[in-house]
C-alpha cells in the first residue's frame, strides 16, 4: 500500500523542523499512539507550567527520561528584586518527574537557572547547569462586583526593609468578601451553623520586595455553589515536612506547595463548618476548630453548633479526640458579649450598627424568637464563643484556645478540665474566675485590676484576641510565652465614647503556671491609634529563624459608608527583632480583605535533610 505525500503534510513536517531551530528541540512518539510533541529548552526534558493545576507560577523541568540528582534552582530577580534560590531533595526530584520551579513572576518571562547531576541508563554521571526562560501568566481573581475590588490579586507597598529579612518570603491569606456566585445556603436540618460563610480565597506568596511569587488558583477545588466545596480558606501553616495544610468550609486539607495533593478530606460527618485554625501538633496529629453537627441542648432544642469544638484527627482522619467548649466553659457568659460592636462582630459589618451593643434583653429575646446561626449570643448554637485559634502544648498534654466573644486565652488539659484563663475575671462564674491568672509587673508584684483595667501599669488584658500562640522555643513545663493580638473591641467591657479611640495590639506574654500569674513582657500598636486598629482578624507570631515576632494587622482603615464597603482595609505586614518597638520590615498590604500572613520557608519546602516524615 501507497501513500502519497500532501503538501499540507509536508508544511506542517517542515514546521516541525524549523522550531528545533536555536535551543528549542522537539521531541515526539512514535507507533504505541497518537504523536506527542512538546519543546526543550534545555538537557532534559520538557518544561510543564503549573503541573497540578492549582499553582500558576510553578513548573517542573522534566527530567526526560534520566536519573537526576543534587539539583539547585535560582529564579533571577528582576532589578532589585528578591533572589528566590533552593536546593531540591531527591525525594522531590522522584515525586515530581523532574526540577520543581517556584516563584516565577507573573506575566513575565523569568530567566531560571538550575544546576543538577544527570545520570544516563549506562551509570554515566554529568554535572550540568544551564538557564531556562519561563514565561508565566497574569494573576487570575474572581471578580466580586463590588466598587471596592480594584485590582486582582492585592497591591503591595514596601515601607522598610531590614537587609536581615531580605530573602524572606510571606504567604498571605486573605479573602475576596462577598462574591456573587457564593453559597446562599444554610444548615436546616438541624438549624443553625456558619455555613452562609463563603468567600472567594485570595493566597499569595510575595517576597520581601513586595512582588507576588505563587499564589493558589482553586477552581480545582473549589466551588462556591456547593455546600462541600465552598467556605472561607483559613487556618494556613506549613509543616515540618514543608507541606501547607489549611481548610475551608466542610474540608481540611494538605497540598505541597508546587500543588500537588496530599489529602482533600471531608470533615468527619459529626462536625461542620472549619474556619479559623488547624493546628499541626507536635504528636502528629491535627487540632481543627469546628462546629458540632447536631447538640441536643438541655432545654430540648436540637440545633448545630457554632465555632466551639475543637476536633483532634489522627493522620488517617480518624476523631481522636473532641473538646466540646460549651460542655467545658459557660456559653451563658455574656459581660463581652454585651459589650462588643454590632457593626463589626464576626464581618457583619453594618455601619448603621456601628457603636451600638447588645443588651441582656436582646440575648433573652433570642431564645424565645428561636434564632440560630452563625449570631452573636449566648448558649448552643449561637457565637457566644468565636473561637480563633488553638495550639496544643506538648508538655502537659494540653491545648490553648483564644476565644474571641469571651475576649478569653483558656488552657484546657486532655481531661476537659480548664487549668487557667487569661482574662480579665468578670462575669465568670466562681468555679472559673478563680482560674483567671493574675496579672504581675517585671518584679512579680501583683497588679490592681478591677473592672477589666490595671492601674498604673502598660498592663492590659486581650480583647475581642486572635491567635494565641505558644512560643515553642521559649517556652517549657512551668513557663510559656505567648503570642497574641489584642484586637480591642469591647476594650474594658465597654465602647468608647468616639469610635477613633479604639486601638489593637501585638502583644507577647509570660506565664508562670506554678504562680499562676502572668506578666506582660512588650507590646507594639496601642501609640498608632486608630489607624491600626484591626477589629476583626490578624496574626501575631514569633519566628525562631531569625528571632522576631511576626506581625499581621489585617482589618484597619476599612471604609463603610450607608452600611456598606467602599473600600477594602489596607493590611500592615510587619517583623521586628525580638523585644524591637520598631519593625524591621513593613508591607503595607493595599486593597485586600486580610485574615491572616506568615513567613514561608522554600528550603523546607525542597531540601527534607533529615527525611520527610
Amino acid at each position: 500500500m501507497t501513500h502519497s505525500f500532501k503538501p499540507a503534510a509536508a508544511a506542517a513536517l517542515l514546521a516541525i523542523f524549523a522550531l528545533t531551530a536555536g535551543n528549542v528541540a522537539i521531541a515526539q512518539g512514535g507507533t504505541s499512539g497518537a504523536a506527542v510533541k512538546y519543546a526543550k529548552q534545555g538537557q532534559i526534558g520538557e518544561i510543564i507550567n503549573n503541573p497540578y493545576d492549582i499553582a500558576p507560577l510553578t513548573a517542573i523541568i522534566r527530567n526526560g527520561g534520566y536519573q537526576l540528582t543534587g539539583a539547585s534552582v535560582e529564579i533571577v530577580p528582576k532589578p532589585n528584586g528578591s533572589l528566590i534560590k533552593y536546593d531540591v531533595d531527591d525525594t522531590e526530584l522522584r515525586t515530581h518527574g523532574g526540577i520543581p520551579v517556584f516563584g516565577l513572576y507573573p506575566d513575565f518571562v523569568n530567566t531560571v537557572k538550575v544546576s543538577y547531576t544527570r545520570i544516563s541508563e549506562t551509570g554515566e554521571k554529568k554535572a550540568i547547569s544551564e538557564t531556562y526562560r519561563i514565561y508565566a501568566p497574569p494573576v487570575y481573581t474572581e471578580g466580586n462586583g463590588t466598587v471596592s475590588q480594584k485590582t486582582t490579586m492585592f497591591k503591595t507597598r514596601v515601607v522598610k526593609s531590614d537587609p536581615k529579612f531580605k530573602d524572606r518570603l510571606y504567604l498571605v491569606n486573605n479573602l475576596l468578601v462577598s462574591p456573587p456566585k457564593g453559597s446562599r445556603v444554610i444548615w436546616n436540618n438541624p438549624a443553625g451553623g456558619a455555613l452562609e460563610w463563603s468567600f472567594y480565597p485570595q493566597n499569595a506568596i510575595i517576597d520581601a520586595s513586595g512582588e507576588v511569587r505563587w499564589y493558589l488558583n482553586p477552581d480545582k477545588i473549589y466551588d462556591m455553589s456547593s455546600v462541600y466545596r465552598a467556605g472561607v480558606m483559613m487556618g494556613f501553616q506549613q509543616g515540618k515536612d514543608g507541606a501547607l495544610t489549611w481548610g475551608y468550609g466542610q474540608r481540611y486539607v494538605k497540598y505541597d506547595i508546587m500543588g500537588r495533593r496530599i489529602f482533600n478530606r471531608r470533615l468527619p460527618i459529626n462536625y461542620n463548618d472549619f474556619s479559623h485554625s488547624m493546628d499541626q501538633a507536635q504528636n502528629g496529629d491535627f487540632l481543627l476548630r469546628v462546629a458540632s453537627s447536631d447538640v441536643k441542648r438541655p432545654d430540648g432544642k436540637e440545633v448545630r453548633s457554632v465555632r466551639d469544638v475543637i476536633i483532634e484527627l489522627s493522620p488517617d482522619g480518624r476523631v481522636v479526640d473532641e473538646w466540646r467548649l460549651f460542655d467545658i466553659l459557660d456559653p451563658y457568659r455574656s459581660i463581652v458579649l454585651k459589650s462588643l460592636d454590632q457593626g463589626a462582630v464576626c464581618l457583619n459589618l453594618d455601619a448603621n450598627a456601628a457603636g451600638h451593643t447588645i443588651s441582656a434583653k436582646d440575648l433573652a429575646a433570642q431564645d424565645k424568637e428561636d434564632r440560630w446561626g452563625d449570631i452573636t449570643g449566648v448558649g448552643i448554637g449561637r457565637n457566644w464563643a468565636h473561637v480563633n485559634s488553638v495550639d496544643y502544648d506538648p508538655t502537659d498534654d494540653s491545648i490553648i484556645i483564644s476565644s474571641r466573644h469571651q475576649s478569653a486565652i483558656v488552657k484546657i488539659g486532655r481531661d476537659k478540665k480548664v487549668k487557667w484563663i487569661l482574662g480579665a475575671p468578670d462575669g465568670w462564674k466562681p468555679e472559673f474566675a478563680k482560674l483567671t491568672l493574675t496579672p504581675v509587673d517585671a518584679k512579680g508584684n501583683p497588679l490592681k485590676c478591677e473592672g477589666g483595667a490595671c492601674e498604673n501599669t502598660d498592663f492590659d488584658w486581650t480583647w475581642t484576641q486572635h491567635t494565641a500562640f505558644r512560643i515553642d522555643s521559649k517556652s517549657d513545663k512551668r513557663y510559656i510565652y505567648l503570642s497574641v493580638f489584642d484586637n480591642g473591641d469591647g476594650r474594658h467591657f465597654e465602647q468608647p465614647a468616639l469610635a477613633d479611640m479604639k486601638y489593637s495590639r501585638a502583644v507577647i506574654y509570660k506565664i508562670d503556671q506554678e504562680k499562676r500569674t502572668v506578666q506582660q513582657l512588650w507590646e507594639y500598636g496601642k501609640e498608632l491609634g486608630h489607624k491600626w486598629y484591626s477589629p476583626v482578624t490578624s496574626l501575631v507570631q514569633y519566628e525562631p529563624d531569625k528571632d522576631s515576632v511576626m506581625v499581621y494587622s489585617a482589618t484597619p482603615e476599612m471604609k463603610l459608608e450607608h452600611g456598606k464597603a467602599v473600600g477594602a482595609p489596607n493590611p500592615y505586614l510587619m517583623e521586628f527583632n525580638y523585644g524591637s518597638k520598631e519593625p524591621a520590615l513593613e508591607i503595607r498590604i493595599e486593597g485586600s480583605m486580610g485574615y491572616q500572613a506568615m513567613p514561608f520557608r522554600v528550603e523546607q519546602a525542597f531540601n527534607h535533610k533529615n527525611g520527610v516524615k
